[in-house]
């Protein structure tokens, strides 16, 4: 019965990214704002009671997502990079729509990848998200330990010998899970000086600092930026962290209702080599 109804449903979009840039990959001004968001698949939930008012757009499409969607557009359309957690990448709960593809043509962005964690069919394509103004010279999608469905995606900026790491992430809600996960990070950025993880971590900052990713130098980026729940934010559990190479101007929680959690913003300057002609 299952396969004659899903024979009756559209195809799930099919979309490759745009190409990557041939050899380096320079940002054409000096300064980068950055944001991060779990956009919670574009199902507007925004408020305690939504959770049993709205619970039924885990599964089906609501009959303002494209309004809603916009929303997040003009929000993403200020930023040079963006990474994006639990966007969906074209399934019943979205109305069939590839969410990344339409956010970056809505938005102005020519450069975008899609990472999908958990492929449910036509129930959901959950996937993690990178949106940029300068295509990287290179990319990769990384399933992290533990559970079937955590991932990030690290892109590559600048020229290759002293590149710009850009990592999104989406981390798991174990603690032990998270810190194998925060393990696998570490090892995978090395030693690299020029590095910007960002993402909904699943965690204080706290406890990303007592992790083995603590253990490298990072720009402290002041007060608490509390991002949950986007109604009366009294958690940070997404974060942006900034190696110390890099100097950061600004970083602030957005006072945003688009999802359960509100973005996060941060403006850095490069160094010399990553940006120029």
């Amino acid at each position: 019965m299952l396969p004659r109804l899903t024979r009756l449903l559209p195809a799930r979009p099919q979309k490759a990214g745009p190409p990557l840039a041939a050899g380096e990959s320079l940002w054409p001004q000096s300064r980068l704002r950055l944001l991060s968001f779990n956009m919670q698949a574009g199902m507007g939930i925004h408020a305690l009671h939504h959770y049993f008012t709205r619970g039924h757009r885990h599964l089906l499409p609501h009959a303002r997502r494209h309004e809603h969607l916009d929303h997040i557009a003009r929000l993403l359309a200020g930023y040079d990079v963006v990474g994006l957690q639990e966007v969906d990448g074209g399934s019943l709960r979205s109305g069939y729509m590839h969410q990344l593809v339409h956010l970056a043509e809505r938005a102005g962005f020519p450069w975008w990848f899609q990472q999908l964690n958990r492929d449910l069919g036509h129930l959901g394509q959950y996937s993690n998200g990178l949106l940029s103004r300068q295509a990287p010279f290179a990319v990769e999608a990384h399933a992290l330990p533990g559970l079937k469905g955590r991932g990030a995606i690290l892109s590559r900026f600048g020229r290759p010998a002293t590149p710009l790491l850009v990592l999104n992430v989406h981390m798991a809600l174990s603690t032990r899970a998270r810190h194998n996960q925060f393990a696998f990070l570490a090892e995978l950025i090395g030693d690299a000086p020029h590095v910007v993880v960002m993402g909904d971590l699943n965690c204080t900052a706290d406890e990303w600092s007592r992790s083995p990713l603590g253990r490298r130098r990072w720009v402290m980026l002041g007060e608490a930026l509390h991002t949950y729940p986007s109604w009366k934010p009294e958690r940070q559990i997404d974060h942006i962290l900034v190696s110390d190479g890099l100097i950061v101007h600004r970083a602030a929680a957005v006072d945003a209702l688009l999802s359960d959690h509100r973005p996060l913003e941060v403006e850095l300057e490069l160094p010399p080599g990553l940006y120029g002609a």
